[in-house]
């Protein structure tokens, strides 16, 4: 029986074998670590500390601002030393809390007077759930107060994703296993190390949005994960084939159930919930343990890194740090990408601190970033024949070099994922996600009366 899959895309080298055989490390503290209000995807939160301020790790720095937001907590303790703007890793800037680690400064006191106790600094937890008998509702407002967000890249605030309106009932929790962007072996590393946890996880969120089956979705380059995965009770393993985009949402719904998520539509809509391996851990250890986020699970690699690792990496740490640990860079390293390289975007900043969804850091050398040059379009039809949803990107890109955002939206650029796979089988190597990009960018900007 053939592995499941679904129509187009492509299969680049894996590059895997840098850090799949690589355990999980922790990495220390930074001397300080700067934690952007920006972790999720909507409104950053409101900030509710200032400077000067001793905070334990755990504790509330920026509260929700509305439903599609998400609580940012302190991942160390120590002494807020600024609120600044900074460089951040998906591109542009925004305000982060800087915090240096360690004890609280010893209070002033006048000759003579008893110098007051010193305040806690033992990490703070919230009361322990039973993930099997605590109401849903509860499981769900932990989710919720412990800021977890997606980790399979668009930090999405995962409460709002368990709670599907009541006239769309979920069948299908399917977790997102296939990791198939190339070079990141974080989640296959989880599988393998956690799994007995990611299990568990995977059941309290089935439980919080109702689903009745729950699924895992893993590439048939990860034997192990699936041998693994397959040994635990009550979980139903897809061994999909490795391919990309195989982790999209819409296409794991496809393969792993056969259905298809109509055009501007939710998985809701068909029927299921998709949540990353990262995603289920951090939900359990809020629940179980009553933790924050307090770390990003994340692969080091790329052929100009000295020494690539799989790391457990305290968020608000820079960049600059993470490579540092690393052994630093080889001569011919050329371009640091956060993420995978196929949708990982360049970073402009090393400066950038690592947040909750941060998957990887990969450093690549001159062989590893090919540009050749580009040509005319040759009409060969390739773009479309890989593109998962089915689009017509040299069509689409031709219409966003002219402008003519228009006749765009109504091609529905806006359906397009941005996954990249139009560019990697283009044999003139236009840069075609990067057009519909644009075209996306400028749709969003027309009246609603036309859009």
């Amino acid at each position: 029986m053939g592995k499941l899959s679904f129509h187009g895309g492509v299969h680049p080298p894996e590059e895997k074998e840098l850090t799949e055989g690589l355990a999980l490390e922790v990495m220390p503290d930074p001397a300080q670590v700067f934690v952007p209000l920006a972790q999720h995807l909507g409104k950053p939160a409101k900030v509710l500390v200032k400077k000067g301020d001793f905070v334990r790790q755990g504790q509330l720095l920026a509260e929700a601002d509305g439903f599609i937001s998400a609580p940012v907590h302190s991942p160390v303790t120590g002494t807020v030393a600024m609120l600044q703007n900074s460089p951040l890793a998906g591109g542009g800037s925004g305000q982060v809390i800087a915090i240096k680690p360690g004890p609280p400064p010893a209070p002033k006191v006048e000759e003579g007077e008893e110098a007051p106790p010193l305040p806690d600094s033992s990490p703070m937890l919230l009361p322990p759930l039973d993930p099997e008998q605590a109401p849903v509702a509860e499981l769900l407002e932990r989710v919720r107060q412990a800021g977890i967000v997606g980790q399979g890249g668009a930090a999405f605030p995962t409460a709002v994703k368990l709670s599907p309106p009541k006239d769309k009932p979920i069948e299908w929790l399917i977790i997102n296993g296939c990791e198939c962007e190339p070079y990141l072996t974080r989640d296959f590393r989880l599988m393998i190390e956690r799994t007995a946890d990611l299990a568990r996880g995977m059941k309290l969120l089935a439980r919080i949005c109702g689903a009745k089956r729950i699924g895992i979705g893993i590439e048939g380059n990860k034997p192990e994960a699936i041998a693994a995965m397959r040994a635990q009770a009550g979980i139903e393993v897809f061994e999909l084939k490795t391919k990309y985009p195989q982790g999209g949402e819409k296409m794991l719904i496809v393969a792993a159930t056969g259905r298809k998520v109509p055009a501007g539509g939710l998985p809701m809509d068909v029927g299921c919930v998709i949540q990353n391996v990262g995603t289920a851990l951090a939900a359990l250890d809020a629940v179980v343990k009553g933790e924050m986020p307090r770390q990003a699970a994340l692969t080091v690699s790329g052929h100009g890194i000295k020494r690539p690792r799989n790391l457990y990496v305290t968020i608000g740490t820079p960049v600059q740090e993470v490579i540092d640990f690393c052994g630093g860079t080889t001569d011919d390293a050329c371009r640091v990408v956060l993420g995978g390289p196929m949708m990982g975007p360049a970073a402009y900043s090393l400066e950038a601190p690592i947040v909750k969804a941060s998957s990887g850091i990969l450093v690549l050398t001159n062989d590893e970033v090919k540009e050749p040059a580009q040509s005319n379009c040759l009409k060969c039809c390739n773009c479309v024949s890989v593109c998962p949803l089915s689009l017509l990107p040299s069509r689409l890109a031709r219409l966003s070099q002219f402008e003519r955002w228009e006749e765009a939206r109504d091609l529905d650029v806006m359906v397009c994922m941005e996954c990249g796979t139009c560019a990697f089988a283009c044999p003139a190597h236009i840069p075609l996600v990067q057009w519909l990009r644009l075209a996306k960018t400028n749709v969003r900007k027309l009246p609603r009366n036309e859009g």
